[in-house]
């Protein structure tokens, strides 16, 4: 007991010394929009050269300064999150939406983004789905039918932890369909990202990218401490024993799902500081090209304060 108070104490500090931090910083841009560094190049993908320790456009010094680097960009966050649900708020045809996806190995971190990046907005207008394996009545449907279900509404920011993609990963890696089925779906996949961008949802797409020997270390960390045993999955020491196989679904995904409407972005995941900064400058810098306004007042102002004012 006194050694989990012990953590559970430093762990308060870190907390408060990062909010102090994040107070006394202001947000700085990277040196080059995250958009340019980390959008994986079109056509084929070599695995091997997206580095899991890279720390690209970070403009910090490095770990000592990433949780107050990364708090500092609630507040704009918050503000763009806000006009964002804002402005759904009415249902609106085309209304403004953002669907962030989330892949990588285990252990590459999607929790940790969505605590860290993602925890920094307002959890009323976002939309969180951890896809497991599919159902009995998902199987029997096709293998959108359970994304499609799971959308942003308007106004809302989408988080999807594993998504469609699932189904040219492990679908491939385990043979769960025919060759020329899991070939097809690359192609479905386009098609329907497309459609979601036409319908007003920007879709980010985030493959975080964890090495062979950081998983290792992270996996071998939940068996050392008993109080991250309930993240341990023995499933997960399966699916490592089909590394190169997933290497190839992966590497096979982010080269034909790579288009232009809805681009791959790498985060590198080795770092966990890197990896959250990254996630919500890159969240940040999408909100602000869409640059939601608050909508109009749809009653008289004027009116509406005399009115007000005249109850005293």
């Amino acid at each position: 007991m006194a050694k989990k108070s012990k953590k559970s104490k430093a762990k308060k500090s870190a907390a408060k010394k990062a909010e102090q931090l994040a107070q006394a910083v202001v947000p700085i841009e990277p040196m080059a929009p995250l958009r340019d560094l980390l959008r994986v190049p079109q056509g084929p993908v070599e695995m091997a050269a997206l580095d899991a320790r890279a720390t690209p456009g970070y403009p910090g010094k490095g770990k000592e300064d990433a949780a107050a680097f990364t708090a500092a960009l609630g507040p704009q966050l918050s503000d763009l999150q806000e006009r964002l649900y804002a402005d759904g708020r009415d249902d609106a045809a085309g209304a403004k939406r953002v669907l962030m996806v989330l892949q990588g190995m285990d252990t590459s971190g999607k929790g940790g983004v969505i605590r860290h990046a993602i925890g920094l907005v307002d959890p009323q207008g976002v939309h969180l789905k951890a896809f497991k394996a599919p159902t009995k009545e998902e199987l029997s449907h096709h293998f959108l039918w359970r994304i499609k279900q799971e959308l942003p509404g308007p106004g809302m920011i989408g988080i999807f932890d594993r998504s469609h993609y699932e189904d040219v990963l492990i679908g491939r890696v385990n043979e769960l369909a025919s060759a020329r089925t899991i070939t097809s779906r690359y192609d479905q996949i386009n098609r329907f990202e497309a459609e979601l961008v036409e319908q007003g949802i920007t879709v980010i797409k985030c493959f975080l990218r964890i090495s062979r020997d950081e998983q290792l270390a992270r996996l071998n960390e939940r068996l050392d401490n008993p109080e991250k045993h309930w993240k341990y999955n023995p499933g997960d020491v399966d699916s490592r024993a089909r590394w190169d196989d997933y290497e190839e679904a992966y590497a096979l995904a982010l080269e034909k799902c790579n288009t232009d409407v809805a681009p791959w972005y790498v985060l590198p995941s080795d770092r966990k500081w890197y990896r959250n900064w990254a996630a919500a400058q890159l969240l940040l810098e999408h909100l602000e090209a869409l640059d939601p306004q608050w909508p109009k007042a749809d009653f008289d102002v004027e009116a509406e304060r005399q009115r007000l004012n005249a109850l005293g």
